[in-house]
């Protein structure tokens, strides 16, 4: 990519329309379409956060993922940071950034519903759920091993 490593954007759609100049409600009702726009424009993965968050790959070979774990909750304050920092460990682990981003959100938002239990949910809840869904995986996942 332009930044000489393997990037992952993180937005949501407020962030994604400043990013490329698009107005926010043709994002939110065309989020496929725009994912797969911004990872091209920009030779990232782009995680496009919202009510679905979706996953695209700036390869135009690689399907758009779209992540359907999660809760209202997450729009509170701090759970984006959560969401990088997973991302970022996964990466680490040595997952590819398709991968780490598609795999992050979809820990983050199943920590989030058990975080939430029913009710609101902070981003320290989140991050303090994440061993508890982990420990949960088949034996035989990758994010086990």
């Amino acid at each position: 990519g332009p930044l000489g490593v393997p990037a992952i954007l993180t937005p949501h759609a407020g962030e994604l329309a400043a990013l490329i100049r698009e107005d926010r409600g043709e994002i939110e009702a065309r989020p496929l379409h725009y994912a797969r726009l911004a990872a091209k424009r920009f030779d990232a993965v782009v995680l496009l956060k919202g009510r679905r968050t979706t996953i695209a790959s700036p390869d135009p070979g690689t399907p758009v993922r779209v992540n359907t774990t999660g809760t209202s909750w997450l729009a509170t304050a701090g759970s984006g940071d959560v969401l990088g920092g997973l991302i970022g460990s996964l990466l680490a682990a040595g997952l590819a950034p398709i991968d780490a981003a598609s795999a992050g959100a979809w820990l983050h938002g199943a920590a989030a519903s058990l975080a939430s239990a029913g009710g609101p949910v902070t981003a320290s809840g989140v991050a303090a759920a994440i061993p508890a869904v982990i420990r949960s995986l088949p034996a035989v996942s990758p994010l086990r091993n």
